[in-house]
């Protein structure tokens, strides 16, 4: 864990929106918290400590490592060229991570294998070393199969070993986790959850959508679809510049309630829809935190909904306090919230008041809605349901439309014909090419921010 002194700080605000008066006998409280962290990346402007190099160039301590997982599986190599543009992306990666930062590459098959620097340690980037991992992975070659739990295992053992306070990874699989049960994946997902933070992303079209945006979503990371591989390298490489700017690591949400209030969830609507309410530790009397990942120069927006104890008209009363927290290791006293925001609740006899609903909480609520139904849709259409899959795509449509969401509108026209974005009537299409539709299933969670 990273230690900041004052000077070191990192500035993050939180602003709360919401209609905060309820109706009488009116008990649920909803409220957008936006998130903010500024000041070149978090630490107020001051750079972060690099690794320190140990003899050899191995990371001896310091700031960030990052581990590349690279599926090598025999799969890769159906077209050729899948795997030529894989390793390019991968070396272009290399090129990205920032001198100082510790990391790795895997090649991952139906077992995980350290492909550099080897050992069991972690390289410090400077030019010498990354012009040695670009060699090594030049020399990579396709065999085997796909037991992505291995890869992640290995990744977190090398990330774990560093001294650093940002560990990241990136994977990339082209095909099926046929060569480890399910259950075998989500323990290593388990595992690794909370440890390092990870980006996934799917090759071509032989992957399972629901595999690789649940490593994403268990690693608090970003999933795509890179459907064509001569784009992997631009992917690559602008994964790895986000990844670069993360500066704080392991931020949580501690949420405080009082007696006879109850959380109902608590989901990050904005940039992506991710529900965290069942990852919530308790932290203390009525409090809870809600893991967040890594932050750099960034906003984000959460949608905290609570059921409160009635009360009587014309009482109000602090609903919740949101605050911003770095845990501490067990021993060490927690230092101060590095930002705090209130919910409130007041009970008013005034029907406008009280049925106004804030234009954030709207919009999200929409937002979170549209990327159910989507899902919802498409697997109705995988099972045939027309009536159902034309009614929630439709929903979909209307929604995205309403909300001014036109990437994910465009991603849907896709899907089916559109004859009225306003209704949301439309017509599922007899033929959809199985980039397009993998493609609105992995980017389903992606939202617009509201305008304020």
């Amino acid at each position: 864990m990273a230690n900041f002194s004052k000077s070191h700080a990192p500035r993050f605000s939180v602003d709360v929106y919401q209609n905060e008066y309820l109706p009488e006998g009116g008990r649920e409280v909803n409220a957008i918290v936006t998130v903010t962290s500024t000041g070149g990346g978090t630490t107020g402007g001051m750079p972060i400590p690099a690794p320190v190099a140990a003899p050899g160039g191995y990371a001896g301590g310091g700031g960030a490592a990052v581990v590349i997982m690279l599926d090598c599986s025999g799969s890769m190599d159906y077209p050729p060229t899948k795997m030529r543009h894989a390793r390019e992306a991968t070396a272009a990666a290399i090129d990205t991570v920032r001198d100082g930062v510790a990391f790795a590459v895997i090649a991952g098959t139906h077992k995980a294998v350290e492909v550099f620097p080897g050992n069991g340690q972690l390289a410090t980037a400077d030019p010498v070393t990354r012009a040695e991992a670009k060699d090594a992975v030049r020399g990579l070659r396709t065999g085997g199969g796909t037991a992505i739990g291995t890869w992640l295992r290995l990744a977190d053992r090398l990330l774990g070993a560093a001294d650093v306070s940002i560990r990241h990874g990136i994977l990339l699989t082209d095909g099926r986790n046929e060569h480890e049960k399910p259950e075998a994946l989500r323990a290593a997902l388990d595992a690794c959850a909370g440890r390092f933070t990870c980006d996934a992303r799917g090759v071509g079209t032989d992957w399972e959508v629901k595999e690789v945006t649940g490593i994403a979503s268990a690693l608090l990371g970003t999933a795509d679809i890179v459907a064509n591989p001569v784009e992997l390298s631009a992917d690559f490489t602008r994964m790895m510049e986000t990844a670069m700017r993360k500066e704080v690591a392991d931020v949580h949400l501690r949420l405080w309630t009082p007696a006879g209030a109850e959380v109902l969830y608590v989901k990050q609507v904005a940039p992506a829809v991710e529900d965290l309410t069942g990852r919530r530790a308790e932290a203390g009397p009525r409090s809870g935190d809600y893991p967040t990942g890594s932050w750099g120069d960034e906003s984000r927006d959460y949608h905290v909904s609570l059921r409160v104890p009635v009360a009587e008209i014309g009482q109000e009363m602090l609903a919740a306090r949101v605050s911003l927290v770095l845990p501490q290791p067990d021993g060490q006293s927690p230092p101060p919230p590095l930002t705090q925001g209130l919910v409130r609740a007041v009970w008013t006899a005034d029907m406008t008041a009280s049925t106004s609903m804030n234009p954030q909480v709207a919009h999200y609520t929409g937002q979170a809605e549209l990327a159910q139904v989507i899902q919802q849709g498409m697997d109705a259409r995988k099972s045939g349901d027309v009536e159902g899959a034309t009614a929630k795509l439709g929903r979909a449509v209307q929604l995205a439309n309403t909300s001014g969401n036109t990437d994910t509108a465009k991603l849907l026209a896709k899907v089916v014909d559109v004859v009225d974005a306003a209704t949301g009537t439309v017509r599922l299409k007899a033929k959809v090419a199985e980039a397009d539709e993998m493609t609105l299933e992995t980017r389903s969670t992606k939202t617009v921010r509201v305008k304020k």
